[in-house]
């Protein structure tokens, strides 16, 4: 069993920047993968960027140059910077652990980039 909790949200201007961590608790043996996902008001959740085992990032052309997620496997902690901060960027943040047959989801936390 992995427990995953989200930290770091906020409020923010347009062009700052904030990281956000998820924390992994628990057996952390046989995770394939770790993403971050997004979901505002009246939108679908949304990928943003995945991170592998082996270490390959993969982001959403949204994100794309802004956002950079990264892992310190000695801290069982996933992170995402993100700078230049838009509005359209305001969402739920949530990470997720993936193994073979089961996924770990976080409980969200809330982004908003606003003036």
């Amino acid at each position: 069993q992995v427990q995953v909790v989200e930290s770091g949200g906020g409020l923010v201007q347009p062009g700052g920047s904030l990281t956000l961590s998820c924390a992994a608790s628990g057996s952390s043996s046989s995770i394939t993968a770790m993403d971050w996902y997004r979901q505002a008001p009246g939108n679908q959740r949304e990928s943003v960027a995945t991170i592998t085992s082996g270490g390959t990032a993969t982001y959403a052309d949204s994100v794309k140059g802004r956002f950079t997620i990264s892992r310190d496997n000695a801290k069982n902690t996933l992170y995402l910077q993100m700078n230049s901060l838009k509005p359209e960027d305001t969402a739920v943040y949530y990470c997720r652990y993936r193994r073979p047959g089961r996924d770990y989801w976080g409980q969200g936390i809330q982004v908003t980039v606003s003036s």
